[in-house]
């Protein structure tokens, strides 16, 4: 498997040998277009000026002329009209060149072997050390003519220059090389800390440190990571916590359960006794059952798929009907209603709907004392801006919740008193169920509470 580490270093050689290819492509079509015909004309030019200095001076011997030529920096080689060759200064390395050029330029033309002679880089043709890479012209030494070929012995005039060129560039690769082997540990480095990062997690272990001081993208990474690492800790501590309310609630009514019908069996309850015993296994099955139903109901509104199923109902008709459901809750109380209920038509999912305002109200009841107040009013939100939406406001006047309890109160099993066992107490889910409805209605939930004098929920809805 490769790493990281391997896969950067091998990327970066690969970038050089391609960038390599490249330049060479590049700096070929630059010598083609542009130095080519400069560098041939260029060394016509010497080879003309090579042949008129003799011609000038004739009492010069050929042999010694050339061989002093040469030593300035050029290799030459000479042919009679017999096809007689002689070189002069360094040899060539590639001697082959064909007759027939030979004896073109005896007969009096120009062999122009940069420009005639096929490369299949242009630029390796400016190298190459060979007979057929050389300027011929024809040179009279007495009666006899010769066919002079002239080039630059680039390893006498710039021999240096290419093997500091040739060395810059190999160490150019090597240092480049090592030195990015070296530094991109620094640049693994923080991902393999990642890499142990994501094992802890795995492991259970949400409180690593990590280096967020950086400013680049794997800074940024790193405070994302460690972020996602608290919200996992904290999405774990909530389902310790949900587990735990749940054995607790459904071991609480179980046990109940089990020691009244206990009492039953072993005969040591009256009549009188039995019967309140199963009053009470009674109450606490139907708890039971009522948790069980919260608990299905958060489930598959957890999942949200496909669960809102929008329609068209009149909202007073719907919480006037659940008033007159929870009739014999309220009037035991002797609880005051204060209704102001227009007629409201909305589109939305009646039945989620319905559970919102019955675990509202009837939690509200349950708070409320003998005697006390409930407000239930409608009120449409007309807007130029938005679309028709309505808040329906529900208010009592009984113990209120403590200023420091009103965040959590949407939290699931969340109990404002901590008593879990006083009789009567919910399951704590009630407005986590109705939290969630509103969330999928894309409206809001608010409260507002003072301690020993009520609480007022407004429940913001739009239209689907």
């Amino acid at each position: 498997m490769k790493t990281l580490y391997i896969r950067i270093v091998i990327t970066y050689i690969f970038i050089a040998m391609l960038s390599s290819i490249l330049a060479l492509a590049a700096v070929n079509a630059f010598y083609m277009y542009q130095l080519k015909d400069y560098n041939e004309r260029k060394i016509l030019n010497i080879s003309k000026e090579i042949k008129q200095l003799y011609e000038q001076t004739p009492q010069l011997e050929l042999a010694n002329y050339l061989t002093r030529i040469a030593n300035l920096g050029f290799q030459l080689y000479t042919v009679d009209e017999k096809l007689s060759g002689t070189y002069y200064g360094e040899p060539f390395k590639h001697t082959k060149l064909a007759t027939e050029a030979i004896e073109r330029v005896l007969s009096g033309e120009t062999y122009n072997g940069i420009k005639e002679e096929e490369h299949f880089l242009m630029i390796t043709g400016f190298f190459e050390n060979s007979l057929r890479n050389s300027i011929g012209i024809p040179i009279q030494a007495g009666d006899t003519t010769y066919a002079l070929f002239v080039r630059p012995n680039l390893e006498q005039q710039i021999g240096e220059v290419r093997v500091i060129v040739a060395l810059l560039f190999v160490l150019t690769f090597i240092f480049s090389t090592l030195f990015i082997a070296i530094f991109t540990r620094y640049i693994v480095k923080p991902v393999k800390k990642l890499t142990q990062a994501t094992n802890e997690i795995v492991g259970g272990n949400y409180d690593m440190v990590m280096d967020v001081s950086r400013k680049d993208e794997i800074g940024n990474l790193a405070r994302h990571f460690a972020q996602m690492a608290q919200s996992l800790k904290k999405l774990d501590d909530m389902r310790l916590e949900f587990v735990a309310n749940v054995s607790h609630e459904i071991q609480s009514p179980l046990t109940s359960i089990q020691g009244f019908a206990n009492a039953i069996l072993t005969g040591t309850a009256d009549p009188e006794e039995k019967t309140r015993y199963l009053h009470i296994i009674e109450e606490e099955s139907k708890r039971l059952s009522s948790l069980s139903k919260q608990l299905l109901t958060l489930a598959a509104l957890d999942k949200q798929t496909n669960l809102v199923k929008p329609q068209s109902f009149r909202l007073d008709e719907q919480i006037r009907q659940i008033l007159i459901t929870t009739e014999w809750q309220w009037a035991e109380k002797q609880i005051v209603l204060d209704l102001d209920l227009p007629e409201v038509v909305i589109t939305a999912d009646p039945q989620l709907l319905h559970q919102v305002w019955f675990n509202l109200i009837t939690n509200s009841i349950k708070f409320s004392q003998l005697g006390g107040t409930l407000s239930v009013c409608i009120q449409k939100d007309i807007s130029s801006d938005t679309a028709a939406s309505c808040t329906v406001t529900i208010r009592d006047t009984g113990a209120g919740i403590a200023e420091e309890d009103l965040p959590y109160v949407f939290d699931r099993f969340y109990k404002a008193d901590k008593a879990r066992q006083r009789p009567g107490s919910g399951s704590g889910l009630g407005l986590s169920i109705a939290h969630k409805i509103i969330n999928l209605h894309h409206g809001t939930i608010e409260i507002d509470s003072i301690l020993g004098q009520g609480t007022t929920f407004r429940i913001r809805l739009q239209e689907l």
